[in-house]
């Protein structure tokens, strides 16, 4: 019997823009599997020292590239991340840059308690595109696609629209 293969799915943008709540809900639609390599880094303590100016870990990019490698090759993944520039470019089949209008951000990031240079950085990174401009850089442009993620009704949008997407994917690689 031959194994079905399925693709992998890289979900990014700026914090606050609704990558978990897209990519939890896309994997119980689908059945593909969720990876949060914020979680990921926090099970298996993937830190390379802390970042006093932002008071968060700094992420240990090469472990998790190393924890991640196996599971990848086997396909079928969504994987979750505010950066996206360390992952080897044969790991995603497509890739999503979720975006969020600057007034809607600011209040969701103040209401997880960011503040001060925090909040403004990440804010910043969302009106200059970084992680869209990061993403056309370490991936084909061809497979990178932006996503509204402002109102409850982007995410069904967004969700019937990578469903379609992995839909076709599946018919057209097996």
């Amino acid at each position: 019997m031959k194994i079905m293969k399925r693709p992998n799915i890289l979900l990014t943008g700026t914090p606050g823009v609704g990558k978990t709540t897209l990519g939890k809900e896309l994997a119980q639609r689908t059945g593909l599997t969720y990876i949060n390599v914020g979680d990921l880094a926090q099970e298996g303590q993937l830190f390379d020292g802390f970042d006093d100016e932002y008071q968060c870990p700094v992420l240990d990019e090469d472990r998790v590239v190393d924890e991640l490698e196996d599971k990848m090759g086997e396909g079928g993944v969504i994987v979750d991340y505010h950066g996206c520039d360390f992952f080897p470019e044969r790991w995603f089949d497509i890739v999503f840059v979720l975006r969020t209008d600057n007034t809607s951000l600011y209040n969701r990031l103040e209401g997880r308690g960011y503040t001060g240079k925090k909040l403004q950085d990440n804010v910043q990174c969302e009106i200059f595109q970084t992680i869209y401009e990061e993403a056309m850089e370490a991936y084909k442009p061809e497979i990178v696609h932006q996503l509204p993620s402002n109102e409850p009704e982007d995410l069904e949008r967004n969700l019937d629209q990578i469903s379609q997407w992995i839909e076709q994917w599946i018919k057209d690689n097996n």
